[in-house]
């Protein structure tokens, strides 16, 4: 039993470690950039590594429970995508895109404070109640009441798009590196029912990790975005930069150092 609780441990942290893979940290820092919440951006490293853990736990599994062998060219696909996403986040965060995606898809987030709550009585009587609407021609929103409940107030206040968004990538990230998670599980724990297990302990080490990873980056861009709007912009330019130079990077190692777009590709899961 020790064994084991220091095999879970160990996986735990081993998740924690994992959050700050280069990729990683890169991805989310052009997310949390244009946050200006720490709290926010806890939240965005969250969904991050709920994707993330979804398909390390999904792909993971099915490795171990049927002893699936993943081809080459298909896992270094799987981590090609990792590096076309840089890209695009990074384009995106640089032409002004994803600003853009934000405002149209999270009315509460628009410069002109368009949506608002006020409460009223009714000419006729009754109970003071409150209603969420917008003057804005654009918006139609007429809400009995504020939303209710963790969820219903992330939403409100982040956006769909800014909590799908992370979500997705972790889910990206999760398709590259399950393969070689569930290898180091099999070297380490023989019996399927505990590596599964220790593979949902190291999912939750890399939320952990990852929460606090955006956290720690989200506090410069809350910062600067209050009272240094050029400089955080700047630190968005930056992100931007960083994300798409990786990304390339990324590419060209996959696809033409270890063989993807050539005759004989080369593969180790890491």
């Amino acid at each position: 039993m020790m064994n084991l609780l220091t095999v879970i441990g160990v996986g735990f942290l081993l998740g924690i470690r994992h959050a700050t893979d280069p990729d990683h940290v890169i991805a989310v820092t052009t997310i949390v950039s244009r946050q200006r919440s720490i709290r926010h951006a806890g939240l965005i490293g969250i969904l991050w590594g709920v994707g993330h853990t979804i398909t390390i736990l999904l792909v993971g599994a099915a490795i171990i429970l049927f002893n699936l062998a993943i081809p080459p060219r298909i896992g270094l696909a799987m981590e090609l995508a990792v590096g076309l996403m840089l890209i695009l986040l990074g384009v995106l965060n640089l032409t002004g895109v994803t600003r853009w995606i934000t405002h149209r898809f999270t009315p509460s987030q628009h410069p002109e404070g368009i949506i608002h709550s006020h409460v009223h009585i009714h000419a006729d009587g009754g109970e003071a109640h409150a209603h969420i609407h917008g003057h804005n021609p654009e918006v139609h929103v007429h809400l009995d009441q504020e939303p209710e409940g963790a969820l219903q107030k992330a939403l409100a206040r982040v956006g769909l798009y800014q909590l799908l968004r992370p979500l997705a990538i972790g889910i990206v990230h999760g398709l590259a590196g399950s393969a070689a998670v569930a290898l180091l599980v099999l070297t380490t724990v023989r019996d399927p029912r505990w590596a599964i297990v220790y593979l949902l302990v190291f999912g939750v080490g890399t939320i952990a990790g990852m929460m606090l990873i955006t956290m720690m980056i989200g506090v410069p861009f809350a910062y600067t975005g209050r009272r240094f709007e050029r400089f955080n912009r700047g630190l968005r330019i930056a992100s931007g930069l960083i994300s798409v130079a990786f990304g390339l990077f990324v590419t060209f190692q996959i696809g033409f150092v270890d063989g993807l777009f050539t005759a004989n590709p080369h593969w180790t899961p890491h």
